[in-house]
């Protein structure tokens, strides 16, 4: 099973998602994220957060939709985001993605990527948005196959730095290199054939899958 978690970021932002829709996704609507799913003929499995975004008349659209909801106070400990991510994890997905985290608030979008940080995730977790897809690795070796949508690769060190990174396939491969925070030097990569492959020893990888703003996804 795969969960989808939608937020309440600008609408603009996220893809499309009908073409996920199916009986055995798990969608999640995050505060208006939830109302953003209705909107879009998606019923979501689950709506938790504050729900200060949305209108009385659009919460109670959301609450007689949803029969898994829940709204927390305002004043917490962890973002509404946080909450929805715990929820999903619960049920063992193979995979977790996240939409509407991007293109709004700065201090919204940078907590949504510290939570790819945290090791106790079970299963890979992607922020996506029309034209980036977000991933952050832990050592070991991962293979990546060529996508014609998001062509260009990136990678940057989440940590300190990130030690032994072999880059095969791309266009720019590497061997055995030390990233170090702050680095530009693995921005814009491209894979030149149908799969590469990324490894590295140490440190924490955060990949970024990108796209130009004029290309169609």
């Amino acid at each position: 099973m795969i969960s989808h978690i939608v937020a309440g970021g600008p609408e603009n932002e996220i893809p499309d998602l009908v073409t996920h829709a199916s009986n055995e996704e798990q969608w999640i609507g995050v505060d208006r994220g939830a109302l953003y799913l209705l909107n879009r003929g998606i019923t979501p499995t689950a709506a938790v957060g504050d729900f200060d975004s949305v209108s009385r008349e659009e919460w109670l659209r959301i609450s007689e939709a949803v029969p898994d909801h829940v709204q927390f106070p305002s004043e917490k400990n962890e973002t509404d985001l946080e909450i929805a991510l715990s929820k999903a994890v619960v049920h063992q997905p193979e995979a977790i993605y996240i939409y509407g985290a991007t293109g709004g608030r700065l201090d919204h979008f940078f907590g949504a990527v510290t939570l790819l940080l945290k090791a106790e995730l079970p299963c890979p977790v992607y922020i996506v948005d029309k034209q980036n897809e977000i991933s952050v690795h832990f050592p070991g070796t991962t293979e990546i196959v060529q996508d014609e949508a998001l062509p260009f690769v990136s990678f940057f060190a989440a940590g300190e730095k990130v030690e032994g990174l072999t880059l095969e396939g791309f266009k720019y491969p590497l061997a055995d290199y030390t990233v170090q925070q702050g680095s530009s030097r693995c921005v814009s990569n491209e894979l030149l054939e149908k799969k590469g492959v990324f490894s590295f020893r140490s440190g924490i990888l955060m990949m970024i899958r990108s796209r130009d703003g004029r290309r169609s996804r």
